[in-house]
């Protein structure tokens, strides 16, 4: 696990923002990589890779699902479907 500890970065010509290198090798991070960048309500950025994003949301959906997989759920369709089809005359 990271631990949080705070890295002084600079702001550059046209608003750039240059991650340190020990960042950037930490989150596999390579040039042309893309991040998203929220303001959080106490005025503070979050940087979040695409990775980071990805695994964020589909802990919400597992989390709404009630800990299912939709996968899960279709197999269980099929198998109660085709246990139908085979009890009807």
């Amino acid at each position: 696990m990271l631990h949080p500890e705070p890295f002084r970065v600079q702001l550059g010509d046209r608003g750039r923002l240059v991650l340190p290198a020990e960042i950037r090798k930490r989150l596999n991070l390579r040039e042309g990589d893309q991040l998203l960048v929220t303001v959080q309500p106490d005025g503070s950025l979050r940087l979040m890779s695409p990775h980071q994003v990805v695994r964020e949301t589909r802990g919400l959906y597992r989390a709404r699902a009630g800990h299912r997989s939709l996968a899960d759920e279709l197999i269980a369709e099929r198998r109660t479907e085709a246990k139908r089809e085979t009890q009807t005359p």
